[in-house]
This record gives C-alpha cells, sequence and structure tokens, in this order.
C-alpha cells in the first residue's frame, strides 16, 4: 500500500473511532477525518504494557490449552490485547496489525481480526502469537467479521474502499482464499459489523447516505442482500450478533442493546440491555450469560450480566481505544 493510501487508511480508522465508537457527531465524508494520537494515547499505552507483563508467545499457548481467552483489538495501539477470561489477566500481546477492527471466531477458537488500515484479515490460531493467514481485502478498509456456523465461511464488511466508493460485504468460502461474492446496498454506503444467526442467515448494520441506522441481511442459501425493517429506531449503530434466540443490535446512543426477533424482513422488539457506566461499545460479544463490552471511551473492557445488563461485573483497565472483543474457548 502507497504511504498516501496508508495515511488515509488510518485516519479513516480514526474517524470510525471517535465518530462510531464514541459516539459523537454523525460521520461526515472522506475528508472528515481527526485523528486520534497524542501524549494521552501514548501514556496510556506504556500503562497498558507495563500494567501486566507480556512473558511470551509460550505463556499464551499455555493458557490456551487450559481456558477460555478474551481478544480484544486496539485501534490506537494497532495490537490485540490477550485476556484470560473470565480472570481478565493478560495473557500475551498480538502485534504488528495496522488499526484492527472488529473480530469474529470460528469453530476451532481461530480467531479473526480485521486490519482496518492493512486492507487484510488476519487470522490467529488459538494461543498462536503469530498469524496463520492473512486474507487480502485489496481497495478496502474491513472494519467487522463474522464466522458462518453452517458453512464456516467468512463475511467481510468494508466500511468504504480507498478509492472513496462505497463499503460493501465480502464472503471468503471457508475462509481461505479471495472474496468469493460480494454484495452491496445503495442505501447502506458505509458497512460496519456483522453476525450469522444459527440458520446461517447473515445481518449487517451500517450508515445510510444520511448516517442514519440501516440494517441488511443476507439469506442463507440465497444470493442476495434485502433490507430489514426494525420496529424500534437505533440511533448510533453498535454491533449485531445473534444471542441463541434473538438478534442482539448496539445502539451507543444510549448504550443499551435491543434484542428482535427477525421474520420475513422485519425486526419485532424484545427487550433492552442497559449496558451501565458504558460511554462507546463498538463491538460487543456475548459469552455464556455475559455480554463483553470494549469500551473506547473509558480505555477499558467492561463485563455486563445479559440480558439482564446493568452495572458492569468486572473492569479491564489500561487499553486506550479497544474496538473490537471474541471470546475462544478451549
Amino acid at each position: 500500500m502507497a504511504a498516501a493510501e496508508l495515511y488515509r487508511a488510518m485516519q479513516t480508522t480514526a474517524r470510525i473511532a471517535l465518530t462510531l465508537a464514541l459516539g459523537l457527531a454523525a460521520c461526515g465524508g472522506p475528508s472528515s477525518t481527526p485523528t486520534v494520537a497524542g501524549p494521552a494515547s501514548i501514556l496510556l499505552q506504556q500503562r497498558a504494557v507495563q500494567a501486566t507483563p507480556d512473558h511470551g508467545p509460550s505463556w499464551m499457548r499455555d493458557r490456551a490449552k487450559s481456558g477460555a481467552l478474551l481478544y480484544v483489538s486496539d485501534t490506537e495501539s494497532g495490537d490485540v490485547y490477550v485476556f484470560d477470561y473470565p480472570k481478565g489477566t493478560r495473557a500475551g500481546t498480538l502485534t504488528g496489525l495496522t488499526d484492527p477492527g472488529g473480530e469474529c471466531v470460528d469453530a476451532k477458537g481461530n480467531v479473526f481480526v480485521t486490519n482496518t488500515g492493512g486492507s487484510t484479515v488476519v487470522e490467529y490460531a488459538r494461543g498462536a502469537s503469530k498469524p496463520s493467514t492473512r486474507l487480502k481485502d485489496p481497495g478496502y478498509f474491513p472494519i467487522g467479521c463474522a464466522i458462518d456456523p453452517k458453512t464456516g465461511n467468512l463475511a467481510v464488511t468494508n466500511f468504504s474502499s480507498n478509492s472513496s466508493a462505497a463499503g460493501n460485504i465480502v464472503i471468503y468460502k471457508h475462509a481461505k482464499g479471495k472474496p468469493a461474492e460480494a454484495y452491496s446496498d445503495a442505501n447502506t454506503p458505509e458497512f460496519l459489523l456483522c453476525g450469522y444467526d444459527d440458520k446461517g442467515n447473515l445481518f449487517a448494520d451500517g450508515l445510510t447516505s444520511a448516517s442514519g441506522f440501516s440494517l441488511d441481511e443476507i439469506p442463507a442459501g440465497q444470493n442476495a442482500i434485502v433490507s430489514v425493517a426494525l420496529d424500534k429506531g437505533i440511533g448510533n449503530p453498535g454491533a449485531v450478533q445473534w444471542d441463541g434466540k434473538f438478534l442482539a443490535v448496539g445502539d451507543q446512543s444510549d448504550n443499551v442493546v435491543d434484542r428482535f426477533a427477525i421474520s420475513a424482513g422485519k425486526g419485532t422488539f424484545q427487550d433492552s440491555t442497559a449496558l451501565k457506566h458504558a460511554v462507546a461499545i463498538f463491538q460487543f460479544w456475548i459469552q455464556r450469560g455475559s455480554i463483553i463490552g470494549p469500551d473506547s471511551g473509558t480505555g477499558s473492557v467492561e463485563i455486563w450480566n445479559y440480558p439482564a445488563g446493568g452495572k458492569p461485573t468486572k473492569t479491564i483497565r489500561g487499553l486506550y481505544a479497544p474496538l473490537g472483543a471474541v471470546v475462544s474457548n478451549p
């Protein structure tokens, strides 16, 4: 990637982190690119490293054999921090990324990280410190991903292209090779995060040209993308994830996760999970009665009971701008 393109990639991700993850003003055009680097970020990065020393890759592999691992991407430091879950102690750090964003995990525990500034999706075997695969997403800024539980296909949501064209959704068959399929929606020029349900239907949220919320679905077995109408408004999109019964949709405008029953292109509101003390949760992760939220507004990761919500039951501190989170189970 040329230097100018790399700079734009980093600035575009900074805009996403500030306007979406921090819930500030609505997204503007490609020229609206505030920076986030500064002395405060450097101090927080140092604190993240110093708070719990990383004893190397063998330490992380050993921990992976016996327990769950929480992977948290930090778009400002360019690293993915790995923690024992649910203890929250540091188990390792994955480095060499450029503005990492959303994450996803397959049935084997392999973790995929959207490397937004590098136009790639990087795969790590569970407990590994080096990538096993780098999937190319040329010309785009990938920001979210999900694994189809039925086929093992990898879906990636692209926020936009490096030529300022609209974003799209691409599918990597069996999470390998080059994108085999691409989907776009004229009403959703900027896609954000995505998630499959247990039947292989893919849902992706995004922004309209007027910076409003949009939700799309690619039904299982169909080569089409359709809009989903929700009967409750979403102010500022967060993440979408299937919780085993309903589609959980994040709303950063009031720090809640709303649950919807989806049928025939419509979403019927069920209830809300209030994430108290949250400031800016971009991609949450639902894990066995808990919801994990990397909070770029506080530089921490918070854990709440799900779907009860309320006050966090645990807080992991010392990060700068965490955006994505997944749990890899043993």
